[in-house]
């Protein structure tokens, strides 16, 4: 594919590492910041253009007349919509994909079309991370959690811990563990070295464990993986700006939620805005207010402003004041390492969630989701199987009969409303929803030619 990236800061250059890295893809990315673009350039096999993404000269320069994608994710959403209309006007990009942050634009999905401003597609990090996050806070010992299906199916990421009747035992004891009940253990990583989930591998204390179940099995599974906690009830919340104030407004219904925001005005708004939680105004690393606050009696300490670094002291300081658990957005991917090293819980990268929706609309063939996991190395799709016996290499076929390449396992299919967890000698059948999980990505080519549709295969 020929795409288009309008943006060099964390998501644009997410995008392009991710295009970029894969086969068959020419990737231009376009940024009024010379030095960022510089500095892609000097990592990546791509192309880089210095002007701003709206400019029809520039987008000309980029490739639009033969481009097959535009990308546009720089900071301004008008920017953003407006590259997108001079794009079709002028080049007729096919696809247009905008980053759209105001909530005001997204509540009129009219205005979106090819007759009014052609985007095709919207991408909101905000509520991606914002729905991420209530999704984690459902299940207190899930490092990650996505949903497949509407949600009728799970993959989640936990590390095993002492206590967990598995620890020590091989994947297939979970059938005698859980009677009655399927799973599919669909990655292990160990010392970040990806471990084959065969049935006679035994799972370690630390293992890190990605295990597909249906949403009505997973506390089950996860209960023998290791010693659930408590659900949570207390959460509070460092940070007022968009994702802060939206996630207070999702959760408020069912937790105890108080806020801290260090704009006095904007405090004042989401206090008027909110029902039930508690708004503040302060500095959310000041020991004295969250001490007044009762930070020992929070279930999740949540550091969600626009600063790496305020983010990380806050929620070192209230883990250490006695937070049960503490998250914090990074945009810095440098700073994870020394997270994960440190007392911080979970640390929360908005690129890396929102590279997956990028790449859903990316993806050859009926891809109907895509997860960038660990930090981009591996990445979990929901891809649909198309075609008959005669024009498909995996539909009529089993799972074992499918030259699937390295390090992929297929753990789930959704058929129709029913949710199957996948066996050796389940059969794929056209229109199945088929959920893989992949611990290299760079084999993504590999399957989409798999599942695509031909004549005279066999």
């Amino acid at each position: 594919m020929k795409v288009i990236v309008l943006g060099a800061g964390q998501v644009g250059s997410s995008v392009a590492t991710a295009l970029a890295t894969e086969t068959d893809n020419s990737v231009t990315v376009v940024d009024t910041d010379a030095e960022a673009l510089n500095w892609l350039q000097e990592r990546l096999d791509i192309r880089t253009v210095t002007g701003l993404g709206s400019q029809p000269s520039v987008l000309q320069e980029a490739g639009a007349a033969d481009a097959d994608i535009l990308i546009a994710v720089t900071q301004s959403d008008e920017t953003n919509m407006l590259a997108c209309q001079i794009a079709w006007t002028l080049f007729h990009t096919p696809t247009k994909i905008a980053r759209i942050r105001v909530t005001d634009y997204q509540d009129h999905p009219a205005l979106f079309d090819n007759a009014a401003i052609p985007v095709d597609f919207i991408i909101s990090p905000e509520r991606l991370i914002k729905d991420y996050i209530a999704r984690l806070i459902q299940y207190p010992d899930a490092l990650q959690v996505r949903e497949f299906g509407d949600g009728r199916l799970l993959l989640i990421g936990m590390e095993v811990d002492r206590g967990g009747p598995m620890v020590g035992e091989p994947i297939h004891r979970l059938r005698e563990l859980l009677p009655g009940i399927e799973a599919r253990v669909a990655a292990i990583y160990r010392h970040d070295t990806s471990v084959p989930p065969e049935g006679d591998t035994r799972l370690l204390a630390g293992d890190e464990v990605f295990f597909l179940a249906r949403k009505s099995d997973i506390r089950r599974v996860m209960s023998v993986m290791r010693p659930l906690d408590k659900p949570y009830k207390r959460i509070m919340i460092a940070g007022g700006g968009n994702i802060g104030g939206a996630l207070a407004g999702k959760l408020e219904g069912d937790y105890q939620v108080k806020l801290i925001s260090h704009n006095l005005r904007r405090a004042r708004e989401l206090s008027a805005e909110l029902d039930r939680s508690i708004v503040l105004s302060g500095n959310a690393s000041d020991t004295e207010l969250l001490e007044e606050e009762n930070i020992e009696d929070m279930d999740v300490f949540l550091a969600l402003t626009n600063d790496d670094e305020d983010n990380i002291l806050a929620a070192m300081l209230a883990k250490r004041l006695g937070a049960r658990r503490a998250m914090c957005i990074v945009n810095r991917t440098e700073y994870v390492d020394l997270i994960e090293m440190g007392s911080i819980d979970i640390a929360l990268s908005p690129h890396q969630i929102t590279i997956g929706e990028v790449l859903t609309h990316l993806r050859r063939g009926d891809v109907v989701s895509v997860y960038s996991l660990r930090r981009g190395a591996a990445e979990a799709i929901e891809i649909i199987a198309r075609g008959d016996e005669s024009t498909s290499r995996v539909v009529g076929r089993r799972i074992d009969a499918l030259n699937l390449p390295r390090g992929t396992t297929i753990g789930a299919i959704l058929r129709d409303d029913e949710v199957q967890i996948a066996h050796h000698d389940t059969v794929i059948r056209a229109d199945d929803h088929v959920v893989l999980f992949l611990t290299d990505k760079r084999r993504i080519g590999e399957i989409e030619q798999l599942f695509s549709v031909g004549f005279g295969f066999f």
